[in-house]
């Protein structure tokens, strides 16, 4: 069986499965929000989310994979009672989508008893994008719905610090990247510490993602992060922990 075929029986069968990853506070780790991370099919080349919004793209089907990810990440949000806020991916393209749905986010959080406040809408794309126009039309369509903004993996693309002057989110997260060996690199942390200042000054939040060890943590503790998300807090998984150990009682 073609994996074009098993996509569309992904679709088909609303196949898709929630993992969370807590995006926790620098000082106490105490969770601000989780990210919904969607998955396919369980021992299956479509579990990889790479794989699986590819064959989106490919097929025509961008919003018909995102609506059922966010409807399961919501869904999952929901019945686990998990605190803090819910970060949602999303990409801007599914406003192109010929079965686009206008106001199916809002939709949800309402029939979900959630309110936008909640939520925050994290901008991702799959690919590389010029369109600066289309990031603003997704931007302003949800804002003027009451969510919150976040744009995803800042530093990753020379483009990146203008979409961040073009959207102006509520929060930007810093690529994996510039977090990776920060502490053996003199300039990630100058880097970083320019972008925790830019941040300050425009009123923006900062996650720092990818923090994988305890010498990662301290450099980003020291240089003021706000938010941490990374496999030394914890991994995604379908039902997170609903706190975290302090930063001194976690193993390294």
């Amino acid at each position: 069986m073609s994996i074009e075929h098993d996509f569309l029986r992904v679709i088909e069968q609303r196949d898709i499965r929630t993992y969370f990853q807590p995006i926790v506070t620098s000082d106490d780790h105490s969770i601000y929000a989780y990210e919904a991370l969607s998955r396919g099919p369980l021992n299956s080349t479509l579990f990889s989310p790479l794989q699986l919004f590819a064959q989106a793209k490919q097929q025509h089907k961008l919003f018909a994979l995102e609506s059922i990810c966010r409807t399961r990440a919501i869904e999952q949000y929901r019945c686990q009672q998990l605190p803090g806020k819910l970060f949602l991916n999303i990409s801007p393209e599914t406003l192109l989508q010929p079965d686009h749905q206008r106001g199916l986010t809002m939709e949800l959080v309402n029939s979900f008893d959630l309110s936008p406040e909640q939520v925050v809408i994290e901008i991702t794309e799959h690919s590389p994008t010029h369109d600066y126009e289309l990031m603003r039309r997704a931007v302003r369509h949800y804002q003027n719905e009451g969510f919150s903004i976040a744009l995803d993996d800042l530093g990753a693309g020379y483009s990146s610090l203008r979409l961040w002057s073009e959207v102006q989110p509520d929060f930007v997260k810093i690529d994996r990247y510039f977090v990776q060996d920060i502490d053996k690199d003199h300039f990630k942390r100058e880097f970083v510490s320019f972008i925790l200042g830019l941040a300050r000054s425009v009123g923006s939040t900062v996650i720092a993602e990818g923090v994988e060890n305890n010498e990662e943590y301290a450099i980003l503790q020291e240089l003021g992060a706000d938010l941490l998300q990374g496999y030394y807090f914890a991994k995604p998984c379908p039902q997170p922990a609903h706190s975290l150990a302090r930063a001194t009682d976690i193993a390294v």
